[in-house]
């Protein structure tokens, strides 16, 4: 009996806007279609919609294969569009989340933190550097540690933006 809600190759695993059922494929490409996403995200996201053991495996490894799901896109991805707002910690909580490689993600940290105080004191110039009174209390000196803190900077950075924050050498 046929089954209007089945795709062309048999996967009846919802339907798209069009009307028409996606495979599990076509919701894979369709998630990486809009940014990259890594195995695990993957995994997690589209375990609801597998009909048959193994059969997300197998299509995640056709990717994989393809080239459509790569973890140095990936990390490189966050990395990109991370750097310039968090610190290192807060980028590698992401990483992980993402279920990359833990060596990878190492070697991506250390770049970073290459880094750290650099874009701590961006970070810190967009949000206080305006402000008339920044850092003039400690009350003042507090918000900004915890500022930075909450977005991942290290202790050592915090430390020196917030007290030479309008000094360029270090």
């Amino acid at each position: 009996m046929n089954d209007p809600a089945a795709s062309p190759s048999g996967h009846a695993s919802g339907t798209g806007k069009s009307g028409f059922a996606l495979s599990l494929k076509g919701r894979a490409l369709r998630l990486l279609s809009g940014r990259e996403h890594s195995r695990a995200e993957l995994e997690r996201k589209l375990a609801a919609h597998e009909e048959v053991p193994g059969q997300l495996a197998a299509v995640l490894d056709e990717l994989q294969a393809k080239d459509f799901i790569s973890q140095t896109r990936v990390l490189e991805s966050v990395i990109n569009r991370r750097q310039a707002k968090l610190g290192a910690s807060r980028i590698k909580g992401e990483l992980q989340r993402k279920g990359l490689d833990a060596d990878k993600v190492a070697q991506a940290m250390d770049g970073l933190r290459a880094t750290e105080l650099a874009r701590a004191r961006e970070v810190w110039r967009k949000k206080f550097d305006s402000k008339a009174d920044a850092g003039t209390s400690p009350a003042d000196k507090a918000k900004q540690m915890r500022f930075l803190a909450a977005r991942g900077f290290g202790a050592d950075a915090i430390r020196r933006v917030v007290s030479g924050a309008g000094e360029d050498g270090d």
